[in-house]
């Protein structure tokens, strides 16, 4: 089965190396490891990125992204079909044709229409434009902008990244991928009590996001705060039942607890999940 690399996801899809790396970083596919470590994505994956991306730009809410994805992914072929592929809106379902067949991958007016072909062995993925819609207000335009920023900054200048996606969530406060990149980058780059007080901040202004409980989650977990990593684990379940790193990292921290039963349960959920993607 044949797999592409970063460069080849530039070429094809037109997404930078940066912006490729930020969504596998946030989760949107789990890529396999190549010589030299280099991520090797596979058909699938490629169209994951472009619709994750597609998703992102319309400004869709990360749990939603996650749970199309999630459904979009359990559904497509290993490899191109001969009669192509097309992804596109109709009504409120985004809707993935192949060849005659049709079938359903998730509900929400997505702001999406992509056409996948394979034409003399290249991968092609064309993207329509949806009718011009109503001008953005300032803000949700800036908060955009700032979050594509963040996104194609992370790799060369950290800090910058960190400004943009301060700024995006304050263009827009209800945008939770924003606190999430933010918070996430704050953890990574070693700054955990400015992303605990993010991640508190965040829930203030979205609610209970299921990936946004998730990453605190993480990041508690990290400084030692157990209990409260669990509330979080847990609350992030309560949101999204099909977050499958949240009931390993559950099942994780309950066989550390000594609890077994309770590790046990998650541990399946978390098999039963991964097994339901191939």
């Amino acid at each position: 089965m044949r797999s592409y690399s970063v460069r080849d996801v530039q070429k094809v899809l037109r997404l930078s190396p940066a912006i490729t790396r930020g969504l596998i970083r946030a989760g949107f596919v789990k890529p396999a490891r190549g010589p030299r470590r280099a991520y090797r994505l596979s058909f699938q994956d490629l169209i994951v990125l472009r619709t994750a991306r597609a998703l992102i730009d319309a400004r869709i809410p990360a749990k939603r992204i996650h749970r199309s994805l999630e459904r979009l992914r359990r559904e497509l072929p290993a490899s191109m079909p001969l009669s192509g592929l097309a992804i596109s809106a109709v009504g409120d379902h985004v809707v993935v044709r192949d060849g005659e067949a049709r079938w359903q991958a998730d509900s929400g007016q997505y702001l999406l229409g992509l056409d996948v072909t394979l034409e003399d062995g290249v991968l092609q993925v064309v993207e329509h434009q949806p009718p011009a819609a109503p001008a953005a207000e300032p803000a949700q335009e800036s908060a955009r902008d700032w979050f594509a920023e963040g996104l194609t900054l992370e790799n060369t200048d950290p800090g910058a990244a960190l400004e943009a996606y301060r700024l995006a969530a304050q263009a827009n406060p209800h945008n939770a991928a924003a606190w999430i990149n933010l918070g996430r980058l704050l953890h990574v780059l070693g700054n955990t009590a400015e992303a605990e007080e993010v991640y508190r901040g965040a829930l203030a202004h979205v609610g209970p996001d299921p990936l946004l409980l998730y990453n605190q989650a993480v990041l508690l977990e990290d400084v030692g705060k157990t209990d409260a990593a669990l509330d979080a684990y847990r609350a992030a379940l309560a949101g999204d039942r099909n977050l499958a790193d949240c009931h390993y990292n559950l099942a994780r921290l309950y066989q550390s607890l000594g609890k077994q039963q309770h590790a046990i349960r998650h541990l399946g959920e978390y098999r039963r999940l991964m097994s339901d993607r191939h």
